[in-house]
């Protein structure tokens, strides 16, 4: 019975005994374990011993090296040639413009004689009544708006002709003045004239037979917006929407 006992204290003691060793194995960390410093595997080389003593200079022998820089074919516009450039621009420009002179002064030439031809038809197609004669002795005596308006619209069709003031031809002033003679009122033969002769009235209360005043050209109002006139060289007179906002309307005889 005794030397069960003892058996067993022995036996509990050698247990402990490896235990004890096993668990200090396994303590101990991983960088206590260091590699052969005889293998070559993990030996030093020279550029890592360089590093450790900062040994990392570079001499360069000072005659064998020798730096070249070459244009590779780069080449600078001259002073000289941007003057040059620039001359000849200039004098590109320069021919253009006269080229556009040139062709004004042609186009101007046309017009003159075009209006000089015009006018001489004009001058000669034409015999009746003028409206210096409708002034001495006016065909309506008397004066209101529509009858005005339902005479200027007789002359739909006319031709335009700068400087026209009878059936043979008109412009935009020269018609009106020949229909308001012909009620005994002297207008002149003028846009801006016949704008500063009349009273100027709100749009709203335009009625046909006003005039409808623009920059530099006048007609008649036709009603529901629209102008009875003589437009320009190559149209008739006629009636069309007015296109333009701006123009107001002047009443005559008031």
């Amino acid at each position: 019975m005794k030397r069960t006992i003892r058996r067993g204290k022995v036996g509990n003691v050698v247990v402990m005994t490896l235990a004890f060793g096993l668990m200090a194995t396994l303590s101990i960390p991983a960088y206590a374990f260091a590699p052969n410093a005889g293998d070559s595997a993990f030996a030093a080389t020279e550029s890592t011993k360089l590093t450790k003593t900062n040994a990392q200079a570079v001499e360069v022998d000072a005659g064998s090296a020798t730096l070249t820089v070459a244009r590779d074919g780069f080449t600078a516009t001259t002073p000289e040639e941007l003057a040059a450039a620039a001359e000849a621009a200039a004098a590109e420009v320069a021919a253009v413009e006269a080229a556009a002179a040139v062709e004004a002064a042609a186009a101007a030439e046309a017009r003159r004689i075009e209006v000089s031809s015009q006018l001489t038809t004009y001058a000669t197609s034409y015999s009746g009544p003028s409206a210096a004669d409708y002034l001495a002795s006016p065909t309506y005596p008397d004066f209101d708006l529509a009858s005005v308006y339902n005479v200027a619209a007789q002359y739909q069709g006319t031709p335009y002709v700068y400087g026209g003031a009878t059936p043979a031809g008109f412009d935009c002033s020269g018609f009106i003045m020949y229909v308001y003679a012909q009620f005994g009122i002297s207008l002149p033969h003028s846009s801006n004239g016949q704008a500063a002769a009349g009273t100027r009235i709100a749009i709203e209360d335009a009625v046909p037979g006003d005039l409808v005043i623009m920059p530099g050209h006048d007609g008649f109002y036709a009603g529901n917006g629209n102008i009875l006139h003589a437009p320009y060289t190559g149209q008739n007179v006629r009636v069309q929407p007015i296109w333009s906002s701006d123009y107001y309307i002047v009443r005559i005889g008031i």
